[in-house]
C-alpha cells in the first residue's frame, strides 16, 4: 500500500511538472522544475537564470495555476465520489447526483449573462456558482428528511427532481441571453474548463478538500460499515443518521466548491473510486488515500488533451471526461446490472 502511494504521489508531481510545460509554447521539463523552484525562499539565489522572462510568465502566471487547480479539482471530485457511493451504498453513484452541478450552473449563468452578482467583483463566478450549490443542496436535505434522519431513496429522488428545475431555470436564462458571446461563455463554463485559473482560486478549494479528507479518514471504519447497511452499522456502533448527515454535508461542500473554481466536470467521481478498488480492494482508508491522487491526475491529464487537441483553441474539459466515463459508466451498468 505504502509503495502504491509514494509512486501515485511521485507521478503526480512528474504530472505537474510535464504538464506545465506542454503547450503551444513548449517549455523543457528541467526548465520548469527551475523555475518552481527558484520561487522557494531559501531556494532563490542557489538556482541560476537560465530561461527567459517569457518562459517564466508561462510557467509561473498561466499553466502552473491551472495544472494545480486540476489536481485539486480531480482529487476532490474522487473523494467526493467515494463518500457519495458509501451513503446511497449503490457503486453508480458520483459527486452531482444530488443537483449540485444544475443549481451552480443557474447562478453562474445568471450572474454571466446578466450580472446579477458583478459586486462580488473579481470572484463573482466562483462564489456565484457556490451559492447556488449551496441552495440546491439545503433544499434536496430539507425534503429528504424523515422523522429527523435522512431517507436515501428520498434523497435521491429529491436530488433529481431539484435538479431538473434547476436545469429548467438555466434553460430560462440561457434562452433570455442578451448576447451570443455571453450565451458562449455560460456554455463553456456548464461543460466544465479549468480557464483562466489563478493562484487566488487555489487556497479555498485545497483547505476543504484536505478539511473534508482528513474528516473521512478519521471514519474509514464507519464507512466500511455502512455498506453493510443502516441496521448492522447501528448495531456495531456507529450513529448512523449523524454519519449520513456529515457524508451529505461533506459531498455538498466539496462538490460546490470545485463546481465553482471549474465548472461541472463529470465522471471523474464515478470512475476513479472503481479504479481504486481495483488496485486497493473495497477498505475506505485505502481507497480514500488512492482516489484523491488518481484523480488528479486524471483530471490534469485531461486538461492538458482539451487544451492541445485543437490548439490555439481549446475543448471544454467536461467533454473530454465525458467522453471517457461514459463508456466506463456503460461498462459499470453491464457489470452491475441492478442499480
Amino acid at each position: 500500500m505504502k509503495w502504491m502511494i509514494t509512486l501515485l504521489l511521485l507521478f503526480g508531481v512528474l504530472s505537474v511538472v510535464l504538464a506545465v510545460g506542454i503547450g503551444p509554447v513548449a517549455v523543457a521539463p528541467v526548465t520548469v522544475a527551475k523555475i518552481v523552484l527558484s520561487k522557494a525562499p531559501m531556494l532563490r539565489d542557489a538556482i541560476p537564470i537560465t530561461w527567459t522572462q517569457l518562459d517564466e510568465n508561462i510557467v509561473w502566471t498561466l499553466r502552473l495555476p491551472r495544472v494545480l487547480l486540476g489536481m485539486i479539482v480531480g482529487a476532490s471530485l474522487a473523494v467526493t465520489g467515494v463518500a457519495m457511493q458509501a451513503l446511497v451504498r449503490n457503486a453508480l453513484a458520483d459527486p452531482f447526483i444530488l443537483g449540485v452541478s444544475s443549481g451552480a450552473a443557474a447562478t453562474a449563468t445568471l450572474g454571466m449573462l446578466f450580472g446579477v452578482f458583478a459586486f462580488f467583483g473579481t470572484y463573482a463566478l466562483s462564489i456565484s456558482a457556490f451559492l447556488g450549490a449551496a441552495a440546491t443542496i439545503i433544499a434536496v436535505y430539507a425534503i429528504s428528511r424523515v422523522k429527523g434522519s435522512i431517507n436515501i431513496t428520498q434523497l435521491l429522488l429529491s436530488g433529481v427532481v431539484v435538479a431538473m428545475i434547476m436545469d429548467a431555470i438555466t434553460n430560462i436564462i440561457t434562452l433570455s441571453a442578451p448576447n451570443a458571446l455571453g450565451l458562449h461563455n455560460a456554455a463553456f463554463w456548464m461543460s466544465g474548463s479549468l480557464a483562466g485559473a489563478k493562484w487566488g482560486y487555489l487556497t479555498l478549494p485545497l483547505i476543504v478538500m484536505i478539511g473534508c479528507m482528513m474528516v473521512l479518514m478519521t471514519r474509514y471504519r464507519a464507512l466500511n460499515a455502512l455498506l453493510l447497511g443502516d441496521e448492522t452499522a447501528g448495531t456495531l456502533g456507529y450513529h448512523v443518521s449523524r454519519l449520513q448527515k456529515l457524508l451529505v454535508l461533506v459531498a455538498s461542500l466539496l462538490a460546490g466548491v470545485t463546481i465553482a473554481v471549474s465548472g461541472s466536470i463529470g465522471f471523474v467521481g464515478l470512475m476513479v473510486p472503481h479504479m481504486a478498488r481495483l488496485l486497493v480492494g473495497s477498505d475506505h482508508k485505502r481507497v480514500l488515500l488512492v482516489s484523491a491522487p488518481l484523480g488528479g491526475i486524471l483530471v490534469v491529464w485531461t486538461d492538458v488533451v482539451a487544451r492541445i487537441v485543437i490548439a490555439p483553441q481549446e475543448l471544454p474539459l467536461g467533454l473530454l471526461t465525458a467522453l471517457i466515463g461514459g463508456p466506463f459508466f456503460i461498462w459499470l451498468l453491464k457489470r452491475k446490472p441492478r442499480i
